[in-house]
């Protein structure tokens, strides 16, 4: 998902999709690991966008507490 697809998604949407890709990456690491991965950049994209939805919950709540 582009980055400001995932800006429209509210705090328990974010979460559910954090969940749902650290379960994809353990999916896909097995995979690796049992030699039954062929395109390995699967690995990198999941990292990736774990990492920038976590970003996404940081910045939310960075703006919370600065506006309160």
């Amino acid at each position: 998902m582009k980055l400001y697809e995932l800006r429209q998604l509210t705090d328990q949407e974010v979460k559910t999709h954090i969940e749902e890709e650290q379960n994809n990456l353990l999916d896909l690491r097995f995979a690796h690991s049992l030699k039954q991965l062929s395109n390995t950049s699967k690995i990198k994209a999941a990292k990736k966008t774990i990492a920038r939805l976590n970003t996404l919950m940081q910045e939310r709540a960075s703006n919370q507490s600065s506006t309160n």
